[in-house]
């Protein structure tokens, strides 16, 4: 923990991990409190999930797109004309009395300017620190977006059920003004260029690497997001059990991706931390019973944050600095149309045969995430006393003023 410690000593590291976990945080907001408005406007859960669906597939598509103007408009453009389409489709949501086509309409243009924060910010990690601090930076900004998907949807249900659903939507848009001007403004922004790509649009699926991390990441989430729905259906939306699994479940990401985050990247550390994974949800799968699936969950959680901590680093050394941004924006889609897989695919199964059905979905893409790491172990970068910085690009860049 003291290099954790050391890391976060580092110039600018703590600041710039708060402001883009403020600006993110609306994610783990958003998607419960449009379901739970739009349900409330319409009378219809169909109508909310059409309306999430047209969210995410907005998302989906703007990932690489916004992300790779970065490298052409700058950071700092980008990311400010996202926000403020993001804020007012989101604004709009809210308060104005649409039908189901207009708010499927409006959440689509909401998923398009979702900020490219993510693909961002590791982007600009690597110039942040020096090499040695890289890796680690990665499993600690994986181990504290856990904040987002666990406080989140408390404060969501909270907002949504003592005040109202339209309040909760207005708090996670305040969040995202906040959290995206902190961001923005950050000195960082100004200081690092992303350098223009000659690649065409999508080459960058062609590294190996890339191609890896981004089906691994489809995998694992949607195996986390069909775990969520099948821990709702066992317990239901009435007690505080649901809750409670599901803290614990992140809580095991969380130790994971500190306690893991020093160990060594090399080719068969994707397999090694997908194996983790499957292991506790196939065990989880056994019992639907709460101290079972707590402890289940839990040692599952640990294979998590790691997972997705290598997957950010194997991209980071494989790519060069100008295609960094398109590379996670198109990493960042996988686990977006993953999500949407598990759910969708969860929720099949919880109709057809019961919660346990959910379960058994997660294990299968979480052991199909294991062989895709074991079967492209030869693809995969061996990061043991290398830097895991991008590759530099050979032409100098102009400096961008702060």
């Amino acid at each position: 923990m003291g290099s954790y410690s050391e890391l976060l000593r580092t110039s600018g590291v703590a600041r710039i991990i708060a402001a883009q976990l403020t600006a993110r945080f609306p994610s783990g907001m958003l998607s419960l409190a449009f379901l739970l408005h739009v349900e409330q406007q319409t009378g219809s859960y169909g109508a909310a999930g059409l309306v999430l669906a047209a969210t995410s597939i907005g998302q989906a598509v703007a990932g690489p797109l916004t992300s790779r103007l970065m490298g052409r408009l700058g950071m700092r453009p980008v990311l400010i004309a996202t926000l403020a389409v993001c804020v007012t489709a989101i604004v709009a949501i809210a308060l104005l009395p649409l039908t189901v086509p207009l708010y499927m309409a409006v959440g689509l243009i909401a998923g398009l300017a979702n900020p490219p924060v993510q693909p961002a910010v590791r982007t600009i990690y690597p110039k942040m620190v020096n090499s040695r601090q890289l890796t680690p930076l990665f499993s600690l900004d994986a181990s504290a977006q856990e904040i987002i998907w666990v406080v989140g949807p408390v404060v969501t249900t909270f907002v949504a059920t003592q005040i109202g659903t339209v309040w909760a939507i207005l708090l996670a848009a305040v969040l995202m003004v906040i959290g995206g001007i902190w961001f923005i403004s950050s000195p960082e922004l100004g200081r690092v260029r992303i350098p223009r790509s000659k690649r065409r649009f999508g080459t960058v699926l062609g590294r190996p690497a890339v191609l890896l991390a981004t089906i691994v990441g489809f995998l694992l989430i949607g195996a986390t997001a069909a775990i969520e729905a099948g821990v709702v259906a066992v317990f239901g939306h009435g007690g505080a059990e649901a809750g409670i699994v599901l803290a614990i479940f992140a809580v095991g990401s969380l130790a994971g991706g500190l306690f893991l985050g020093h160990v060594p990247i090399g080719p068969w550390a994707t397999a090694r931390r997908m194996f983790i994974v499957f292991a506790g949800t196939a065990l989880a799968a056994g019992l639907m019973d709460f101290w079972w699936l707590s402890i289940t969950l839990f040692i599952a959680g640990i294979g998590i944050a790691p997972a997705l901590a290598v997957l950010f680093a194997i991209v980071s050394a494989s790519v060069k600095f100008s295609d960094t941004a398109e590379a996670y924006g198109w990493v960042g889609t996988g686990q977006l149309i993953g999500a949407a897989l598990g759910s969708a695919l969860a929720g099949f199964l919880i109709d057809s045969s019961g919660p346990q059905g959910a379960f058994w979905a997660a294990a299968v893409l979480a052991f199909l995430g294991f062989l895709v790491g074991l079967l492209g172990r030869r693809w995969h970068p061996d990061l043991r006393g290398r830097d895991a910085s991008p590759i530099p690009d050979t032409e100098p860049v102009p400096a961008q003023p702060s």
